[in-house]
Protein backbone atom coordinates (compact mmCIF):
# COMPACT_ATOMS: atom_id res chain seq x y z
CA UNK A 1 0.00 0.00 0.00
CA UNK A 2 1.26 3.50 -0.87
CA UNK A 3 2.01 5.97 1.94
CA UNK A 4 -0.03 8.76 0.28
CA UNK A 5 -3.18 7.95 -1.65
CA UNK A 6 -4.67 11.41 -1.95
CA UNK A 7 -4.12 15.01 -0.87
CA UNK A 8 -7.18 17.02 0.11
CA UNK A 9 -7.94 20.27 1.86
CA UNK A 10 -7.55 20.56 5.59
CA UNK A 11 -9.54 23.64 6.63
CA UNK A 12 -7.25 26.29 8.07
CA UNK A 13 -7.36 30.08 8.38
CA UNK A 14 -5.81 31.71 5.30
CA UNK A 15 -6.32 34.56 2.87
CA UNK A 16 -7.23 33.03 -0.53
CA UNK A 17 -5.76 36.07 -2.28
CA UNK A 18 -2.33 35.75 -0.70
CA UNK A 19 0.57 33.64 -1.96
CA UNK A 20 0.55 30.72 -2.48
CA UNK A 21 -3.20 30.36 -2.09
CA UNK A 22 -3.90 32.46 -5.17
CA UNK A 23 -1.97 30.03 -7.39
CA UNK A 24 -4.23 28.05 -9.73
CA UNK A 25 -2.83 24.64 -8.79
CA UNK A 26 -3.26 25.35 -5.07
CA UNK A 27 -6.87 26.32 -5.59
CA UNK A 28 -7.40 23.17 -7.64
CA UNK A 29 -5.92 20.89 -4.98
CA UNK A 30 -7.91 22.55 -2.21
CA UNK A 31 -11.15 22.28 -4.18
CA UNK A 32 -10.89 18.85 -5.82
CA UNK A 33 -7.88 17.13 -4.24
CA UNK A 34 -4.92 15.40 -5.87
CA UNK A 35 -4.54 11.64 -6.33
CA UNK A 36 -0.99 10.28 -6.23
CA UNK A 37 0.40 7.09 -7.70
CA UNK A 38 3.70 5.33 -7.07
CA UNK A 39 5.77 7.89 -8.99
CA UNK A 40 4.93 11.54 -9.65
CA UNK A 41 7.14 14.04 -11.50
CA UNK A 42 6.48 17.79 -11.25
CA UNK A 43 7.92 20.03 -13.94
CA UNK A 44 7.58 23.70 -14.82
CA UNK A 45 9.36 27.03 -15.00
CA UNK A 46 11.08 28.71 -12.06
CA UNK A 47 8.67 30.46 -9.76
CA UNK A 48 5.50 28.55 -10.65
CA UNK A 49 5.35 26.80 -7.26
CA UNK A 50 6.85 23.31 -7.70
CA UNK A 51 9.08 23.60 -4.64
CA UNK A 52 6.28 25.16 -2.64
CA UNK A 53 4.07 22.18 -3.40
CA UNK A 54 6.62 19.46 -2.57
CA UNK A 55 7.58 21.35 0.59
CA UNK A 56 3.95 21.52 1.69
CA UNK A 57 3.33 17.83 0.94
CA UNK A 58 6.48 16.88 2.86
CA UNK A 59 5.48 18.94 5.89
CA UNK A 60 1.89 17.70 5.84
CA UNK A 61 3.30 14.16 5.85
CA UNK A 62 5.42 14.99 8.90
CA UNK A 63 8.80 15.72 7.31
CA UNK A 64 11.06 18.65 8.06
CA UNK A 65 10.87 21.68 5.77
CA UNK A 66 14.65 21.71 5.30
CA UNK A 67 14.92 18.05 4.42
CA UNK A 68 15.89 14.81 6.06
CA UNK A 69 14.01 11.81 7.34
CA UNK A 70 10.86 11.61 9.42
CA UNK A 71 12.88 12.21 12.60
CA UNK A 72 14.94 15.22 11.43
CA UNK A 73 14.02 18.51 13.05
CA UNK A 74 16.85 20.90 12.19
CA UNK A 75 16.18 24.48 11.13
CA UNK A 76 18.47 27.25 9.92
CA UNK A 77 16.21 29.93 8.47
CA UNK A 78 12.47 29.19 8.40
CA UNK A 79 11.02 30.30 5.06
CA UNK A 80 8.31 27.75 4.37
CA UNK A 81 4.82 28.79 3.35
CA UNK A 82 1.73 28.01 5.41
CA UNK A 83 0.28 25.80 2.66
CA UNK A 84 1.10 22.57 4.52
CA UNK A 85 -1.39 23.58 7.21
CA UNK A 86 -4.13 23.46 4.56
CA UNK A 87 -3.27 20.00 3.25
CA UNK A 88 -4.50 16.69 4.62
CA UNK A 89 -2.76 13.47 3.70
CA UNK A 90 -4.98 10.44 3.09
CA UNK A 91 -2.65 7.55 3.90
CA UNK A 92 -2.77 4.02 2.63
CA UNK A 93 -4.02 1.57 5.26
CA UNK A 94 -1.06 -0.21 6.77
CA UNK A 95 1.45 1.77 4.69
CA UNK A 96 4.79 2.91 6.08
CA UNK A 97 4.86 6.32 7.76
CA UNK A 98 8.59 6.72 7.18
CA UNK A 99 9.81 9.25 4.65
CA UNK A 100 12.72 11.29 3.40
CA UNK A 101 12.78 14.79 1.89
CA UNK A 102 15.82 15.58 -0.25
CA UNK A 103 15.85 19.32 -0.80
CA UNK A 104 18.85 20.45 -2.84
CA UNK A 105 19.03 24.02 -1.55
CA UNK A 106 19.14 23.05 2.14
CA UNK A 107 21.26 19.89 2.11
CA UNK A 108 24.30 21.70 3.56
CA UNK A 109 22.28 22.39 6.70
CA UNK A 110 21.16 18.77 6.83
CA UNK A 111 24.78 17.59 6.66
CA UNK A 112 25.63 19.89 9.58
CA UNK A 113 22.70 18.45 11.54
CA UNK A 114 24.02 14.94 10.95
CA UNK A 115 27.52 15.99 12.00
CA UNK A 116 26.10 17.43 15.23
CA UNK A 117 24.18 14.19 15.82
CA UNK A 118 26.74 11.59 14.72
CA UNK A 119 25.80 8.08 13.81
CA UNK A 120 27.13 5.70 11.20
CA UNK A 121 26.99 8.20 8.34
CA UNK A 122 29.90 9.39 6.29
CA UNK A 123 31.10 12.94 6.90
CA UNK A 124 29.08 14.52 4.11
CA UNK A 125 30.93 17.83 4.38
CA UNK A 126 34.12 16.06 3.31
CA UNK A 127 32.52 14.78 0.11
CA UNK A 128 31.96 16.70 -3.10
CA UNK A 129 28.48 18.07 -3.75
CA UNK A 130 27.64 15.22 -6.09
CA UNK A 131 29.27 12.53 -3.98
CA UNK A 132 27.29 13.62 -0.91
CA UNK A 133 24.00 13.41 -2.82
CA UNK A 134 24.85 9.95 -4.10
CA UNK A 135 25.74 8.82 -0.58
CA UNK A 136 22.38 10.12 0.71
CA UNK A 137 20.61 8.19 -2.04
CA UNK A 138 22.59 5.06 -1.26
CA UNK A 139 22.02 5.21 2.50
CA UNK A 140 18.49 6.62 2.76
CA UNK A 141 16.54 5.63 -0.34
CA UNK A 142 15.61 2.05 0.47
CA UNK A 143 12.60 0.31 1.92
CA UNK A 144 8.94 1.32 2.27
CA UNK A 145 8.06 4.98 2.69
CA UNK A 146 7.58 8.32 0.93
CA UNK A 147 10.54 9.84 -0.89
CA UNK A 148 10.28 13.49 -1.91
CA UNK A 149 13.00 15.17 -3.96
CA UNK A 150 13.26 18.83 -4.91
CA UNK A 151 15.55 19.49 -7.90
CA UNK A 152 18.03 16.67 -7.14
CA UNK A 153 19.72 17.21 -10.50
CA UNK A 154 21.51 20.28 -9.10
CA UNK A 155 24.29 18.04 -7.76
CA UNK A 156 24.22 15.15 -10.21
CA UNK A 157 26.05 14.49 -13.45
CA UNK A 158 24.29 12.93 -16.41
CA UNK A 159 25.22 9.44 -15.20
CA UNK A 160 24.19 10.41 -11.67
CA UNK A 161 20.77 11.44 -12.99
CA UNK A 162 20.45 8.11 -14.78
CA UNK A 163 21.33 6.29 -11.57
CA UNK A 164 18.62 8.23 -9.75
CA UNK A 165 16.09 7.36 -12.47
CA UNK A 166 16.89 3.68 -11.94
CA UNK A 167 16.58 4.02 -8.16
CA UNK A 168 13.23 5.82 -8.37
CA UNK A 169 11.89 3.16 -10.67
CA UNK A 170 13.03 0.39 -8.33
CA UNK A 171 11.39 2.07 -5.34
CA UNK A 172 8.09 2.63 -7.13
CA UNK A 173 8.03 -0.98 -8.35
CA UNK A 174 7.96 -2.32 -4.78
CA UNK A 175 4.38 -1.16 -4.24
CA UNK A 176 5.24 0.07 -0.73
CA UNK A 177 7.52 2.99 -1.62
CA UNK A 178 6.36 6.18 -3.29
CA UNK A 179 8.32 8.94 -5.01
CA UNK A 180 7.48 12.59 -5.69
CA UNK A 181 10.13 14.63 -7.51
CA UNK A 182 10.21 18.23 -8.75
CA UNK A 183 12.76 18.69 -11.50
CA UNK A 184 14.06 20.73 -14.42
CA UNK A 185 15.89 17.71 -15.83
CA UNK A 186 14.43 15.94 -18.87
CA UNK A 187 16.51 12.90 -17.86
CA UNK A 188 14.88 12.59 -14.44
CA UNK A 189 11.46 13.37 -15.90
CA UNK A 190 11.87 10.42 -18.26
CA UNK A 191 11.64 7.84 -15.47
CA UNK A 192 9.44 5.02 -16.82
CA UNK A 193 5.91 4.75 -15.46
CA UNK A 194 5.80 8.21 -13.91
CA UNK A 195 2.78 10.47 -13.90
CA UNK A 196 4.14 13.81 -15.13
CA UNK A 197 2.35 16.92 -13.93
CA UNK A 198 3.27 20.22 -15.56
CA UNK A 199 2.88 23.17 -13.20
CA UNK A 200 2.03 26.53 -14.76
CA UNK A 201 0.07 29.67 -14.11
CA UNK A 202 -2.96 27.74 -15.37
CA UNK A 203 -2.63 24.98 -12.76
CA UNK A 204 -1.62 21.32 -12.93
CA UNK A 205 -1.93 19.37 -16.15
CA UNK A 206 -0.87 15.82 -16.91
CA UNK A 207 1.57 15.62 -19.80
CA UNK A 208 3.55 13.10 -21.81
CA UNK A 209 7.36 13.38 -21.71
CA UNK A 210 7.84 14.18 -25.44
CA UNK A 211 5.33 17.03 -25.17
CA UNK A 212 7.01 18.80 -22.26
CA UNK A 213 8.21 22.31 -22.99
CA UNK A 214 11.60 21.67 -21.38
CA UNK A 215 12.10 18.55 -23.52
CA UNK A 216 11.37 20.52 -26.68
CA UNK A 217 13.77 23.30 -25.65
CA UNK A 218 16.59 20.92 -24.71
CA UNK A 219 16.16 18.99 -27.95
CA UNK A 220 16.24 22.19 -30.00
CA UNK A 221 19.28 23.47 -28.13
CA UNK A 222 21.29 20.26 -28.51
CA UNK A 223 20.43 20.08 -32.20
CA UNK A 224 21.32 23.71 -32.87
CA UNK A 225 22.86 25.60 -29.92
CA UNK A 226 23.78 28.60 -32.08
CA UNK A 227 20.10 29.34 -32.67
CA UNK A 228 19.83 30.09 -28.95
CA UNK A 229 23.30 31.44 -28.20
CA UNK A 230 23.35 34.12 -30.86
CA UNK A 231 20.49 35.81 -29.03
CA UNK A 232 22.78 36.24 -26.01
CA UNK A 233 25.58 37.99 -27.92
CA UNK A 234 26.05 41.64 -26.94
CA UNK A 235 25.03 44.15 -29.56
CA UNK A 236 27.95 45.38 -31.67
CA UNK A 237 28.53 49.15 -31.84
CA UNK A 238 27.78 50.85 -35.13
Amino acid sequence: MLPVVRIIEKPSPHDPEEWPYQLAFVRSILSTGLDLGPLTVLVGENGVGKSTLVEAVAMAYGLNAEGGSTHSRHSTRPSESALWKSLKIERGIGASRWGFFLRAETMHGFYTYLADNPGRDANFHELSHGESFIEVLRSRFNGPGLYILDEPESALSFTGCLALVGLMGELAATGTAQVIVATHSPVIAAVPGATILEVSDLGLSQAAWPDLEMVRYWRQFLNDPDSFLHQLSPAQPD
